[in-house]
């Protein structure tokens, strides 16, 4: 376990509830490395005395995410449904308490303390951006809760009360890169959305194409919400880059793929990689606008294995048959699933129990089959490159032989050194 230690006065400051606190976290260093806190006999009120047990959705509802979050919360949903339906965990019915962050860190601070401090939740799904995630953090730590993380993220973080079920950089980032090398790629513009993930994901693709040879011709970011890109797609343009590598999250990624495609941009001439565009966010910013185009995940929803296929059909049952299933929300699905076989191994929701049983839990998910690391508390994951079709689903161009352990602080990986701090 990577470890770091936190001045004591964020730790006193978070646990007096200041919002201040949590918004000079979001200003902290982008890969520190999470610690173990002196809080970990926290008291909790997690009461499984009777035959339910409470856990927490947190997700974007509202805001500028919530294009990408609604989705996980269904997935969230539709795990607990199922587990229910099948007899619960350990016996006991799950009983969901569901928050909406709001697309704002801050929110998701104070939503993550409700949750576990009024709510008395046994553990709580969701997050999505980095920025939420690490406010969300030092909560959990304080309060020894659990986290189950359901996104791709930059890596550089380890923490004891997070279970990262979404890739981390070796399992997504790096392998595109790779596959961009692969196919002739020898330089790059870079655009993302101004927060942690995108700045530490551009740091870690600038270490890489310095290592390999690729030119960076340019690096843009713009704040969440943005929808004028006028300017970055000129100066995209202008650049000539072989291939584009987009970090924008949310609704931005809307106006950008429009604006590419209105000013003659096309995946033959520069391609573009997205590592934050599922089959959710393809119809609202228009299968027209960014058919061919690429992206790197882990799941896709044309997956054919006869697991995929049932998930795939549970979810379109419940919520309808035009509704797609993508890589968040799969991961999403495959925590609460993590959780419980946690759980059932540890034969407790005690969370020294489940972090002291994580390690080689497994779940036969979606994507495949994934293994929860018990040091750093991510999990297995196969790597996929996927092309945008113009039925609007992602169909894999490449994946890896097999799931890739993985690697958050990128430590097999020489040109790396000195990323994390």
């Amino acid at each position: 376990m990577h470890q770091a230690r936190r001045h004591p006065s964020t730790r006193s400051a978070l646990a007096a509830g200041s919002v201040l606190a949590i918004a000079g976290l979001l200003l902290a260093g982008c890969g520190s490395k999470a610690t173990e806190t002196d809080s970990a006999n926290a008291e909790s009120c997690v009461d499984t005395s009777g035959s339910t047990v409470k856990v927490g959705a947190l997700n974007s509802l509202s805001g500028t995410m919530a294009i990408s979050e609604v989705t996980v919360r269904n997935a969230i949903d539709l795990a607990v449904e199922q587990i229910n339906a099948s007899g619960g965990v350990m016996g006991k019915q799950i009983q969901l308490v569901g928050e909406d962050g709001a697309s704002e860190p801050t929110v998701f601070a104070e939503k993550a303390e409700k949750l576990i401090s009024s709510d008395c939740v046994a553990a709580v799904f969701g997050g999505w951006t980095s920025s939420s995630r690490k406010a969300m953090l030092p909560v959990f730590e304080s309060a020894n809760s659990l986290l189950y993380y359901p996104v791709q993220y930059e890596g550089l973080e380890s923490s004891p009360n997070i279970f990262y079920t979404g890739a981390t950089t070796n399992q997504q980032i790096v392998p595109a890169l790779d596959y961009l090398k692969e196919k002739g790629v020898k330089s790059l513009y870079l655009v993302g959305s101004d927060y942690v993930f995108p700045q530490t994901a551009n740091r870690i693709i600038k270490a890489y194409a310095e290592a390999n040879g690729i030119e960076i011709k340019g690096e843009d970011y713009t704040p969440l919400g943005s929808t004028d890109f006028s300017t970055i797609i000129n100066k995209v343009r202008t650049a000539d880059a072989d291939a584009v590598f987009n970090t924008l999250n949310g609704d931005s990624n809307v106006a950008f793929f429009r604006e590419y495609k209105n000013v003659g941009l096309t995946p033959q001439d520069m391609p573009v990689v997205s590592v934050s565009i599922a089959e959710e966010e393809v119809g609202g910013i228009g299968v027209q606008n960014i058919t061919g185009q690429l992206t790197a995940w882990n799941y896709y929803q044309t997956i054919d294995t006869p697991v995929n296929t049932a998930f795939v059909d549970a979810y379109k049952a419940k919520y309808g048959a035009e509704k797609p299933t993508s890589d968040p929300m799969e991961a999403a699905y495959a925590s609460v699933y993590l959780w419980k076989n946690t759980v059932e191994k540890a034969q407790s929701f005690d969370v020294k129990a489940i972090q002291d049983n994580a390690g080689g839990v497994t779940f036969d998910a979606p994507e495949g089959l994934v293994t929860i690391d018990g040091e750093n508390h991510h999990i297995t994951k196969t790597a996929r490159i996927g092309e945008i079709r113009p039925d609007g689903l992602i169909y894999t161009v490449w994946e890896s032989p097999a799931p890739i352990e993985p690697d958050p602080f990128l430590k097999s990986y020489p040109w790396a050194a000195g990323l994390s701090g």
